[in-house]
């Protein structure tokens, strides 16, 4: 039983790095229509970033908010305005295979620039360890599951309880009614964006301490990623945090008691099960959308 608890509070602290980027597909998804396949290595690009800042002396909060201004104009609106916009009238399709090779040109450009080494990443959590009734505990666990549900809390309570995000929901729900309401749909598209790219960044620091740096730490993330929030629920912002939450436990799980080479599996199956048995996703809502 103490091993299981010790598992299963591990792979919360993974799940919940996996729930934030899910919630940036979910939110994207929401307000433009947009699948964003490139989410991986929008964790890992910002990684290198504040690795780059605190090169040159920047401490760590520094350079996390250096990296946060960088990502909104660059992940953001240039991801916007150079990516999505030009094809988004032209369907789904265009997107996803623009996406696709923006993630391979991503990885192979850090690869080229940088190097293709992983690199150690600075912690926000001293390395200390907690035992409590035989359960070992790092303080980068509890403080790593901690952080990230709480983000993914605190942008669920801006969308449900500040005017700014009942405006991006209702331009998510219907485009058209949002504008004869007067609600600058462009502007209230590109704050999703712009909370997208911010999420990539807290996710990279949380994630990159575990895992380093490397030119391909975020191919594998943003995979299970998607899995978890089509596993939680593509419409719904909450999923995104009970699939990363189903995801990081079970690979855990399936880790110790199966085998570790099944591991990258689990996110797979259980994608898989819930696609046949609720396809709208286990808090997901059936919604029509015009294409």
């Amino acid at each position: 039983m103490t091993d299981l608890l010790q598992l299963v509070l591990s792979g919360l602290a993974t799940g919940s790095i996996y729930a934030l980027a899910a919630l940036g597909f979910t939110l994207l998804w929401q307000a433009s229509g947009t699948i964003n396949f490139a989410q991986g290595e929008f964790v890992m690009l910002p990684a290198f970033a504040m690795l780059a800042c605190m090169s040159f002396g920047a401490p760590l909060g520094i350079a996390f908010v250096l990296t946060v201004l960088l990502a909104v104009v660059v992940l953001g609106w240039g991801f916007k305005r150079g990516v999505v916009d030009p094809l988004l009238r032209f369907g789904m399709m265009p997107i996803v295979v623009a996406t696709i090779g923006l993630s391979i040109a991503m990885r192979n450009g850090v690869r080229a620039g940088f190097s293709a080494e992983a690199h150690p990443f600075p912690s926000l959590f001293a390395d200390r360890i907690f035992n409590v009734a035989g359960v070992t505990v790092t303080l980068a666990d509890i403080g790593t599951f901690a952080l990230a549900v709480a983000i993914v809390l605190a942008t669920q309570a801006f969308l449900s309880r500040t005017v700014t995000g009942r405006a991006m929901q209702a331009v998510a729900q219907n485009t058209e009614s949002a504008q004869v309401l007067g609600i600058d749909v462009p502007r209230m598209v590109f704050y999703t964006f712009a909370i997208n790219a911010t999420l990539a960044v807290a996710a990279a620091l949380l994630v990159t301490p575990t895992y380093l740096a490397k030119f391909d730490m975020g191919e594998g993330l943003g995979t299970k990623a998607f899995f978890a929030a089509i596993i939680g629920g593509f419409n719904n912002s909450r999923g995104a945090l009970v699939g990363g939450l189903i995801v990081g436990v079970a690979e855990n799980l399936a880790s110790a008691y199966i085998s570790p080479a099944y591991k990258d599996a689990v996110a797979l199956l259980i994608f898989m099960v819930v696609i046949l048995f609720k396809p709208q996703g286990l808090l997901g809502r059936k919604e029509e959308r015009k294409v």
